[in-house]
């Protein structure tokens, strides 16, 4: 069945930058809008950006417009997450999921398949 499987996190320095890979198996992802969702302790799970099957329509919460970029390469079966001006409070494990929707719904539309996620470090 399909699986995700997020790669590239890391420990960077404030201001630094990082890319984020949601490499998919088992399946194909070009049915499915794709979110990056984090999660920090203490702190509820954020929808950070979403990327669209269809026309490959993004969004982005406001805590990272202007900073992260969402892409996917459908060929490739992945979607990418490029991270930049990284700031400490952007220190979360970062996870992408898939939902059964071309388009990209509100943040908590029920994703049907999660991965497992990748810890991402921002501090000096």
């Amino acid at each position: 069945q399909l699986q995700l499987v997020e790669s590239g996190g890391g420990l960077v320095q404030p201001g630094g930058s990082l890319r984020l890979s949601c490499a998919a198996s088992g399946g194909t992802l070009d049915a499915y809008a794709i979110g990056w969702f984090r999660q920090a302790p203490g702190k509820e799970r954020e929808r950070v950006s979403c990327i669209a099957s269809i026309d490959h329509i993004t969004n982005y919460a406001d805590s990272v417009k202007g900073r992260f970029t969402i892409s996917r390469d459908d060929a490739k079966n992945t979607v990418y997450l490029q991270m930049n001006s990284l700031k400490p409070e952007d220190t979360a494990v970062y996870y992408c999921a898939a939902e059964y929707e071309y388009y990209c719904s509100g943040p908590d539309y029920p994703y049907f398949i999660w991965g497992q996620g990748t810890q991402v470090t921002v501090s000096s």
